[in-house]
């Protein structure tokens, strides 16, 4: 049987062997970032919005990942498109909620999205988690103000109502799904001094479900990987500045000893 450790190296050499092609509809903030760290794990990145390409990007695309950080309406549209396609092609779906109870623009965009199709994984931090089904969730910004493990029973509830994965970003990560549920204690505070680690901790989970029809292990892999590599970054590095450097650095040369010697999962 393999071990949480076996998992993640087999899913980090698929990753890295196969370079899936990782569609992305995401946020002006974060395109340079979730890009490169796309690239240093060892898969390719697309970052196309145009309603008139996204059906074709899908198809040569092994997953589409969708993140509605900065919101219009011309995206909303594209974002939209993009899902039915994917659902018609059964392409894995990855959807981070940014920002989600903070406006009911945001609130009725997610509801489109969600009744355009079932995400594969929807990935947020607590706050965010918790306000995709319900405005319980007090959102400051993007910023999550109640605890991962908070939002583990909405979690579930959301993952029961997608069907697919849910996970909660937080010191401790929740991975959940109908019959499995891991966490991953592994990370840096540094993390959350750096814009957009959560849309790169998206981007990464569809890189790794591009690879992995078994989506909460893809998940859970992903977010391992995310979490050994701002470890390491962080041994590195003083402040926030170099710690974006040394996390892609991390995330490039991550090997199999590294896994073993900092890998923190139940």
């Amino acid at each position: 049987m393999s071990t949480h450790t076996d998992i993640v190296i087999e899913d980090l050499s698929l990753v890295r062997n196969k370079s899936p092609l990782v569609h992305n509809i995401t946020n002006y903030v974060v395109m340079n970032n979730t890009a490169n760290a796309l690239l240093a794990v060892g898969a390719s990145p697309i970052m196309a919005h145009a309603p008139e390409e996204v059906e074709e990007m899908i198809q040569i695309s092994g997953v589409l990942v969708i993140n509605i950080g900065t919101l219009s309406a011309p995206w909303v549209a594209s974002m939209e498109k993009a899902m039915r396609k994917a659902k018609a092609l059964g392409k894995p779906i990855v959807l981070d909620p940014v920002g989600a109870g903070a406006s009911a623009f945001r609130n009725e965009t997610l509801k489109r999205l969600l009744d355009a199709s079932a995400p594969s994984i929807v990935r947020g931090n607590a706050s965010e988690i918790l306000a995709t089904l319900s405005s319980s969730g007090k959102t400051k910004g993007v910023d999550a103000t109640d605890s991962s493990e908070s939002a583990v029973d909405t979690g579930k509830k959301l993952a029961a109502y997608t069907g697919g994965t849910v996970v909660i970003s937080g010191p401790t990560d929740f991975i959940l799904s109908h019959n499995k549920t891991y966490k991953v204690m592994n990370g840096d505070p540094m993390m959350t001094k750096v814009t957009g680690l959560g849309c790169t901790a998206t981007a990464l989970n569809g890189a790794f479900a591009a690879v992995q029809s078994d989506y909460a292990r893809a998940a859970f892999s992903s977010m391992v990987v995310m979490g050994i590599a701002g470890e390491m970054a962080k041994k590195k590095s003083p402040g926030p500045g170099s710690f974006q450097l040394h996390f892609l650095d991390a995330l490039y040369a991550m090997n199999e000893d590294d896994i073993k010697s900092h890998i923190k999962t139940e």
